[in-house]
Formats: C-alpha cells, structure tokens, sequence
C-alpha cells in the first residue's frame, strides 16, 4: 500500500502544472506615436484637446487601489477610442493590449469623470450668452428635437425602448444653438416616449413656464405651440402661413445638421450600444459633453452633414396647441410674412 502510495504521488508531481508568470505587455502612448490628423481619426481629438481634457479629469481618473493600474491617459484613449468605433470591448481591449475588463472600467471612469464637468459644457445661455445666441439666431433661443440612439433589448421593460420604428432605443431631447453646441441634453426616456411628453416633463420647459429664459425655442409638429416654442402650421390656409412654416423649418434644420455631426464624431451613437439603458444614457451625455468641447476648443470635423429629413407637417403631429401659443404664433406670421 506504501509502494503504491508513492507511485500516485510521483505522478501526481509529474503532471503537476507550474505556477503561471503575470505577463506585463508593452503599451504605447499614443500620443507619441500619431500625428494630430491620426490622432483626430483613431480618437477624434487633436493633442492638444487631448491634454486639455486630461488635465480636467486625470485626477479623477487615478486609482491607488490596483496593482499595475492603467495610467489615466491611456483610460482616456481607450474611452475616446470606444466612442469614436463603437467596436467590441474585446476588440478595442487587442488593439491596445489589455484586457476586455479592462475597456468596459475605463470606459465607465472616463464616463464617469466627464459627467462630473456635464455643467461647464452643457448649459442652457443666460444673460450675455442668452443674447448672444439669440442675435445668432435673430432672437430665437435654439432649436428643439428627439433622436433615437438603439441599444440591445433590456432585460427589464423591454416593450417601453420600441420606437415608432421598430428597434430598441433610448429618446434622447436636446436643443442646439445656431454654432452647432447642444445647450441642453435629457437622455432618460425610453425610445416609445412621444416627443411632447419629454419635453413637457423636461425641466428646460419648467424653466421656460416660469419665464427664466426669454425668446422663442423652434420645433417640429411633435412638439405643443406655446409661447415660447413654435411650431408649424398643420394646415397652413394662406401664403403667409407657408412662408412662416418655409423659414421655421430653413432655420430648424440646425438640429438636424447638429445631430448629424454628432454621430459622426462618435459613431458609438450611430450602431447599437450594448449595455444596460442607464449606462447607455451616460455614454450619450458624455458623447455630448465631448462634442461641446470640441466645439469650444476649435477641434472640429469638417462642415459636412449629413442630409436632414425633409420637413413633413403630418408626421407625429401634436394638436394640444395652447391658445396664448397660436396667438403668438400668428402675430409672428402677420408681422414678419404677412
């Protein structure tokens, strides 16, 4: 029994597997390797803004608790790097040879870390900014509209994210300014949820109801007239009316033109974010925030966009107009294209 005993053991040894050695790979820095324009492809931002931003969130980016821990900058690439493609995790995770773990942390850091700074780009013009805007826009404050960012189907009220057209998404709200700059973003509906009713829950419209904000904001027939939003007409019964409907939807193609660019820049917003609705919602503001900054900072795209939708009075029409709103409405129409 001995004997055999001693047998098991040594082929036991025999077969034993060695301890495994931690491989450290070799990461480079980006910035050292590209040019601005390769830069501006591969992260869809130039060195300087690069650093600029990094200066803004590297702190928040630090973590004492990991051994070998990814430097902040490299989180920050390889966040950029998931909004410029929208590629797999794992994919992103060889290209820069680290784990796909490791992509899905840095981009929820990173994510993390802009919304920290939502309030220094994203916010609706007051004061000198507020007629600023409005002499861009000759006295309109901005444009209104929704755009549908599709994600996979939740595990959790999945019938609540089918748009009118099909897909899973969220409904995602924001005005622009006559410069291309999102002024204000709301992320967090479902794409089944009408256009009005986010907007009548937004807190923008709060505001303007207790007359915070002057000056008149453009939509689309999704959207109630009111004082200060307009709309067109449904059925417009003269010239004068076709024209107000003519300039309304000339100088409301701004949102369309902004949405555009937006989803050019990062193209996570154009595919299918493959993540739960409220880490999607996160990635779509931060997307934002980056899109302002470019803006501000002059790193930008070219002016191309892409064609915007044709204006069509009977797609998604709301009828609830308040009588104050038809009121301005047609004073507007009268005085300017009567």
């Amino acid at each position: 029994m001995a004997a055999r005993r001693r047998r098991r053991q040594r082929r036991r040894g025999r077969f034993r597997r060695m301890p495994s050695k931690r491989v450290i790979r070799d990461r480079l820095n980006p910035l050292e390797v590209y040019t601005d324009d390769e830069l501006f492809e591969r992260y869809r931002f130039r060195r300087a803004t690069i650093v600029f931003l990094l200066d803004m969130i590297g702190r928040d980016l630090l973590d004492s608790s990991r051994n070998n821990a990814l430097p902040p900058m490299l989180q920050l690439f390889v966040c950029l790097r998931f909004f410029a493609t929208g590629a797999f995790h794992k994919l992103i995770g060889d290209s820069m040879h680290i784990s796909e773990c490791t992509v899905g942390r840095c981009c929820k850091s990173v994510t993390e870390a802009l919304l920290r700074i939502r309030n220094l780009f994203i916010a609706f013009p007051k004061d000198d900014k507020a007629r600023t805007t409005k002499q861009e826009f000759i006295k309109i404050a901005g444009c209104v509209d929704g755009t549908f960012i599709r994600i996979i189907a939740p595990t959790e009220n999945e019938p609540d994210f089918v748009n009118r057209k099909g897909f899973h998404s969220l409904n995602v709200q924001m005005v622009c300014g006559a410069n291309y700059t999102f002024n204000s973003v709301c992320a967090n509906w479902p794409g089944s949820v009408h256009d009005s009713r986010i907007w009548r829950e937004s807190a923008l419209c709060q505001q303007f109801e207790r007359g915070e904000h002057n000056g008149f904001l453009l939509g689309d027939s999704g959207y109630p007239c009111r004082r200060f939003l307009m709309t067109p007409y449904l059925n417009p019964q003269n010239e004068t009316q076709q024209r107000f409907n003519a300039s309304l939807c000339r100088t409301r193609v701004l949102i369309e033109q902004s949405f555009g660019i937006l989803k050019r820049r990062f193209s996570c917003l154009q595919g299918t974010l493959r993540t739960t609705p409220e880490q999607a919602v996160s990635y779509v503001v931060a997307c934002v925030i980056l899109h302002n900054l470019g803006i501000q900072t002059g790193d930008v795209m070219d002016r191309q966009v892409q064609p915007a939708d044709a204006f069509n009075p009977t797609a998604h029409q709301v009828t609830c107009n308040s009588q104050e709103g038809s009121h301005m409405r047609d004073y507007i129409a009268q005085t300017y294209f009567g």
